[in-house]
């Protein structure tokens, strides 16, 4: 049983700094992507980042490129997502997801229904 669990969330002021993590159980990180989403009031959970377990390649929403920074403890089975310059419209529950399939790639790395396992979630607050 793969369980997703996230930590990390809190309030923030613009321009302040967070760091999620993602803590993968049952399930070694090796050869899937991680992803993570968010997804705001009254919109759509959109695609934020991912990772490749095996070649370690990453890919961001236009939204947070440059911002946002997310990369992997291999021994840990731990993804984080190091966010920076917060900004308000960066406030959102932001959920971490793994695809262990290998349905995730190139121009699917942000679409939810490629994603087997998701994680609860965690409250981000940017004010």
């Amino acid at each position: 049983h793969v369980q997703l669990v996230e930590s990390g969330g809190g309030l923030v002021q613009p321009g302040g700094s967070l760091r999620l993590s993602c803590a993968v159980h049952g399930y070694t990180l090796s050869g899937i992507c991680m992803g993570w989403f968010r997804q705001a009031p009254g919109r759509e959970r959109e695609g934020v980042a991912q990772i490749s377990r095996a070649r370690g390649t990453t890919t961001y929403a236009d939204s947070v490129a440059g911002r946002f920074t997310i990369s992997q403890d291999k021994t840990k089975d731990t993804v984080y997502l190091q966010m920076n310059s917060l900004k308000s419209e960066d406030s959102a529950v932001y959920y971490c997801a793994a695809d262990t399939y290998g349905l995730a790639y190139g121009g699917n790395w942000n679409r939810q229904s490629k994603y087997n396992y998701w994680g609860q979630g965690t409250q981000v607050t940017v004010s």
